[in-house]
């Protein structure tokens, strides 16, 4: 009987997704005992604690019901003067329940059933299943092996159907930074088809390279997604921004009164702490343990040296699938993520080096041992 139900109840558009496989990597560590994890995307750093304290005293000061639901003025109008001073001009500022419910609204006013996006791959996991939930069409657009793009690939995947085009710079999973040429020359295409571009820029701050910009500089019709989460450790608090033309965000804004309703309200409080916090000694710490970690694996494995973000994207040993060795390195007691999660082909592993030293060093010694080197 309630077999029964369960098949004729759950939407037909379920089927269309299935569980994350970071999520099943999540399971497999709780059935180690202290494993060496190089899995999980969050800094591993605490949330500073100043930032710690505006929360507290926000809770303190009675700031706990509904703000307006796109966010406290304070904080969208302090981001959007940031933002100018990096020469980067919003129309409008809202103030989102992280990058994740950023995307999942923009893409919910956006996108009509039979719409293409186009989307890089590899890509971040949740863009994929997001577009298809909610009746749209994800064009993989290949950026192997140098995990950028040429316009050439780009210009060929657009259709008549094509409504949106996703950047995510610094990228998770590869660490791949676009330069400005490269974003210029992106911004030419979606300019000549008409089409908008979504940046996500929530590792924004982890850029290891001089020559990067926020496509928003360049291209006008750009909705940027940023949030609190990396760059404060504040995963877990959920808060993000959305900016960009104003047609847009006023309909995203409409959507969350029905969703979201709001961002929590004491955390939007302590996210202006946040946003005169100074990262940049995590920043450097961050490039070094990319350095550690691409030197310790350069000669074993198949890898580009990430420019941004925290992770590195490596190819597995020759014949060796994602999930055969993934499967091995928890053998090994090491947590990695199968590349395939986040891509169409199943020829690499995701790596996140935000971790202590100690355990970096770990990681490598049992990657050498499986690189078959």
């Amino acid at each position: 009987m309630m077999s029964n139900l369960m098949n004729s109840a759950i939407a037909d558009r379920m089927s269309l997704i299935d569980s994350s496989g970071i999520r099943k990597v999540f399971a497999l560590a709780s059935k180690l005992k202290n494993p060496v994890n190089l899995s999980i995307g969050q800094p591993h750093f605490d949330v500073p604690q100043e930032i710690k304290k505006a929360a507290i005293k926000s809770i303190q000061k009675g700031l706990n019901k509904y703000t307006l639901t796109q966010g406290i003025p304070e904080l969208r109008e302090k981001i959007k003067t940031q933002q100018k001073e990096k020469n980067i001009s919003l129309e409008e500022i809202m103030i989102t329940s992280g990058v994740s419910g950023g995307l999942m609204l923009a893409f919910m006013s956006l996108i009509n059933t039979g719409d293409e996006v186009i989307v890089f791959d590899p890509y971040f996991v949740m863009y994929k299943h997001l577009i298809r939930v909610i009746g749209g069409i994800p064009v993989f657009v290949d950026t192997y092996p140098s995990f950028n793009t040429s316009v050439d690939k780009v210009e060929q995947a657009i259709s008549k159907k094509t409504k949106i085009i996703v950047l995510n710079s610094p990228c998770n999973p590869t660490g791949a930074v676009y330069s400005k040429g490269q974003l210029k020359n992106l911004a030419d295409i979606a300019k000549k088809y008409n089409i908008l571009i979504i940046s996500d820029e929530i590792y924004n701050e982890f850029v290891y390279v001089e020559d990067s910009v926020s496509i928003a500089e360049i291209y006008k019709n750009t909705l940027v997604l940023n949030g609190f989460s990396k760059t404060y450790a504040m995963t877990g608090w959920r808060l993000g921004w959305a900016g960009g033309p104003k047609w847009l965000i006023d309909e995203m804004i409409k959507l969350q009164q029905y969703t979201f309703v709001c961002a929590p309200s004491i955390v939007q409080y302590a996210g202006l702490n946040a946003l005169e916090y100074n990262p940049g000694h995590l920043i450097d710490s961050y490039k070094e343990k990319r350095d550690l970690m691409y030197n310790g694996l350069k000669d074993y494995f198949e890898i580009l040296k990430p420019e941004g973000a925290f992770y590195m994207f490596v190819k597995t040993p020759d014949g060796v699938t994602d999930e055969e060795f993934v499967s091995e390195a928890v053998e090994n007691n090491l947590l990695v993520i199968p590349g395939s999660v986040f891509s169409e082909r199943n020829t690499h592993f995701r790596i996140c080096y935000a971790a202590e030293n100690k355990v970096l060093y770990k990681g490598i010694e049992i990657l050498q041992n499986l690189s078959g080197k």
